[in-house]
């Protein structure tokens, strides 16, 4: 029996275009003068980068990010109300509803009755606890663990927790950052589930080692293909 070990967002149930559409609220209510929506989505990658090592993820995390870039970028003075209006557009994505990936729940009530599955995610603790919860997904998962960033630690960490077999046990998830080269780096074998929307600093070319186990499916159904 394998041990497959789940990403959540943009892999179980969409995410990223939440965040996508609170950032082109921003560039409108911004309308800087000859900025490019690419141009202005380069500044906020480099607050990102920056802030994600510090502070994490989340929605919350996002907003503030926003925040610093409207202080960067705006053309007007920096008024109190134009930062909190900013942050509203972070904190509406907390409101979206789950919008789960096609196929995923079939999929996963058809492997868990050969396989142990375990969910790993990054984020805000709460609110992916909220995200798991309300997706109705949880009972599918023998663990599920939430961490600030998936890397290879938190793999290996992760691995010698739960005793899983690194030869029998799987990381599968849409981010090759986080989810393929960090698994493949500490022995598990890992699968790509590719989403179109996934997040640009999450993308990144893939690592296999050798005598790696690596697969790329097409759809997140494909799986019961493989497993």
């Amino acid at each position: 029996m394998s041990t497959l070990i789940f990403d959540a967002d943009d892999t179980l149930w969409e995410n990223n275009i939440y965040f996508e559409r609170a950032f082109d609220r921003f560039v409108d209510f911004l309308d800087h003068s000859h900025l490019t929506p690419l141009q202005i989505r380069d500044v906020l990658n480099e607050i990102e980068l920056v802030n994600a090592k510090i502070h994490g993820y989340g929605s919350i995390n996002f907003g503030r990010n926003l925040q610093q870039a409207y202080q960067h970028l705006a053309q007007r003075s920096i008024d109190p109300e134009d930062l909190n209006r900013v942050m509203t557009f972070a904190e509406e994505i907390l409101e979206q509803p789950i919008e789960m990936i096609a196929g995923v729940e079939e999929t996963l009530a058809e492997l868990v009755t050969r396989h142990d599955l375990a969910l790993f995610t990054k984020g805000h603790p709460d609110e992916q606890r909220m995200k798991v919860d309300r997706s109705g997904l949880g009972r599918y998962f023998r663990h599920t663990g939430i961490v600030k960033e998936k890397d290879p630690e938190t793999y290996a960490k992760l691995v010698a927790e739960q005793g899983f077999d690194k030869a029998q046990s799987w990381m599968i998830g849409n981010s090759p950052k986080s989810d393929i080269n960090p698994a493949l780096a500490i022995g598990l074998g890992a699968v790509l589930v590719p989403h179109e929307r996934t997040w640009v600093l999450e993308r990144c070319d893939i690592h296999t080692p050798p005598g790696g186990r690596f697969l790329t499916v097409g759809t997140f159904s494909d799986l019961t293909k493989h497993f």
